[in-house]
């Protein structure tokens, strides 16, 4: 199961309670909230402010990304339960004009992240803009175009700048989660389908997973609550309900104004 493949799409060890939030902290905490207007208007001021730092087009993107799921009914744990329903479910209209302002958030993205590493390979910041923008439109091939051939490549491209991240620093709590969707997700595919992707490139070690979502899901910046989202996922499938459970409480806890969060909590009632 490709789907998922993030995002995309994340503040202290404990952001959500943070006395005060950056700007894109911020953000990301409207964008949770499923306040979309809100979120771009926060990151159209950050990069107002800061018109070089590749995260403020990262982000605005994850806040389409983020309605245009909400829009077509994705953001549901359900959908990431069956993989015969996810492969044969029908055909999305994607919003065009969405589409492009979307695309145009990514080119900006890439723009400036790679003038920033033309100087400073190892400008984290710039580095990790660009995992964002490929987990981002990884999920969009995926989720929404069903092109999971071109979804994986972008994925494995992500992994690889996020290992490279994180072995310069072990404390990006963030970069953890474009490797553990990989190995996670992968990870559920068949025996000799592995065998294929690893052949390929790609990694799909379950415990590996789940340990570096966990990672993200405990220390994550801007990514904490999507990480528990997908632990959500992985705790449902392994029939962990009292897990689940425990995450989404504390998701529609801290996102009051996400029906979703409460939604599935309301599912394993």
């Amino acid at each position: 199961m490709i789907a998922a493949l993030a995002l995309t799409l994340f503040l202290f060890a404990d952001p959500i309670t943070s006395a005060q939030p950056t700007p894109l902290e911020t953000g990301f905490r409207q964008m949770y909230n499923l306040e979309f207007d809100q979120a771009h208007s926060t990151f159209h001021q950050w990069g107002d402010q800061h018109p070089d730092d590749p995260m403020a087009p990262a982000s605005d993107a994850a806040a389409y990304l983020f309605a245009e799921f909400e829009r077509l009914h994705i953001l549901e744990i359900e959908f990431f339960m069956h993989d015969e329903a996810f492969l044969n479910r029908a055909k999305l209209v994607p919003d065009a004009r969405l589409k492009q302002s979307f695309e145009a958030d990514l080119a900006k993205t890439q723009k400036l992240a790679d003038a920033i590493l033309a100087r400073d390979p190892g400008n984290q910041n710039a580095q990790f803009a660009t995992v964002m923008r490929l987990g981002l439109h990884s999920d969009y091939l995926a989720m929404i175009e069903k092109r999971y051939v071109a979804s994986l490549a972008e994925v494995k491209a992500g992994r690889a700048i996020a290992e490279k991240l994180i072995a310069a620093d072990p404390g990006y709590a963030d970069a953890y989660l474009a490797i553990g969707v990989e190995n996670y997700l992968l990870s559920l595919k068949s025996a000799p389908l592995r065998f294929l992707l690893r052949v390929g490139g790609a990694q799909t070690d379950k415990e590996r997973g789940i340990r570096d979502l966990s990672q993200t899901a405990e220390h994550g910046h801007y990514l904490l609550p999507y990480a528990k989202v997908l632990l959500a996922v992985a705790a449902m499938r392994d029939k962990n309900v009292a897990r689940a459970k425990e995450l989404l409480e504390g998701l529609a806890h801290e996102f009051p104004r996400n029906r979703l969060y409460a939604q599935e909590l309301a599912r394993l009632q």
